[in-house]
């Protein structure tokens, strides 16, 4: 990426989450357009949209979240149009979106997951008899493709989980239901430095909420990040390679946000992986980024390199 690119931010789309993308598109042009890169701005709503708007851009910084702009279509449509872009590709992206695939190949590989029970079209009050006995309470019910915690609920009374349930799957088309492990909440961030995939400080996440959901996630003073977690050394380690055995497993490239809970028995459990975290003022990598000595400019900047695998390996 030697010589100037014209770098296109990409922001809104048409899922629960653009509100956060723009937010997370916000901070990222700002940041670029001060350090001096060239840069255009493109918000969008549909596909249409991202199509019309990218003729005389070299690289696209994709700061879309959930829906398509992170479940691998984008991602296909930028490899039709041989355009660059940051992060993962499209099987990596679609895999990291559906949080039963991706249970699955972490389970299979060795890792750490919480039980899952999957609704399969059996009725909510079947459903909802079955994850009692399968998984106890509390439990947690989450969509099986979104991102930022929409829909995730945590079920302490037996009444409130056909209603939850209903009421996910009526939103979201899907749910199933997840063992609740109790422990702490943390997050691993990989970032890809000159070719060499490294995991940045593990941050703990404390809400003052009930759980990490989307009010904690995204409004400030609502969740402390403590960064470096106060683990001990081999607690993090163990962590640390929990993370980045899971973004390998997917086939994650340039970056990944990892969200696991520590049990109780100091097992790192794997919740999800992120293939486009959010930027916005209350995310975890650029925490993650800052407590490991790199700038946020710097950040985008190793994550733009991310487009170009040739010019970074």
């Amino acid at each position: 990426m030697a010589e100037r690119k014209t770098v296109v931010v990409i922001a809104g789309g048409d899922s629960p989450e653009r509100a956060v993308s723009l937010s997370s598109g916000t901070q990222v042009y700002a940041a670029l357009a001060q350090a001096g890169h060239t840069v255009r701005w493109l918000e969008i709503s549909s596909l249409d949209d991202l199509v019309q708007g990218l003729p005389g851009a070299d690289v696209a910084f994709n700061c879309l979240h959930g829906g398509s702009g992170e479940d691998g279509t984008i991602q296909v449509l930028f490899e039709v149009l041989d355009l660059p872009y940051v992060g993962s590709g499209p099987q990596a992206s679609a895999l990291a979106m559906d949080k039963l695939k991706s249970k699955a190949i972490f389970a299979s590989k060795g890792l750490a997951v919480p039980k899952a029970h999957p609704y399969r079209g059996e009725g909510i009050e079947s459903f909802s008899r079955s994850a009692r006995a399968a998984l106890g309470l509390p439990l947690v019910l989450k969509p099986c493709n979104q991102g930022s915690s929409l829909g995730v609920a945590v079920i302490e009374e037996e009444s409130e989980l056909v209603p939850a349930a209903s009421s996910i799957f009526a939103e979201f088309g899907s749910v199933f239901a997840e063992q609740f492990i109790p422990g702490r909440e943390l997050t691993v961030s990989v970032l890809l430095q000159d070719g060499v995939e490294r995991v940045l400080p593990v941050v703990e996440l404390v809400p003052k909420h009930r759980f990490y959901d989307y009010e904690a996630k995204y409004t400030e003073g609502v969740t402390d990040h403590v960064t470096p977690a106060p683990l001990d050394a081999e607690t993090t380690q163990r962590v640390k390679e929990a993370g980045l055995a899971a973004h390998r497993m997917l086939g994650c490239y340039g970056f990944s946000r990892v969200d696991l809970r520590l049990g109780q028995d100091g097992v790192p459990y794997i919740l999800e992986v992120n293939t486009l975290p959010g930027i916005t003022p209350t995310s975890n990598l650029p925490a993650a980024a800052a407590a490991a000595g790199i700038p946020f400019v710097r950040l985008l900047e190793f994550m733009l390199e991310s487009a170009f695998k040739e010019d970074s390996a």
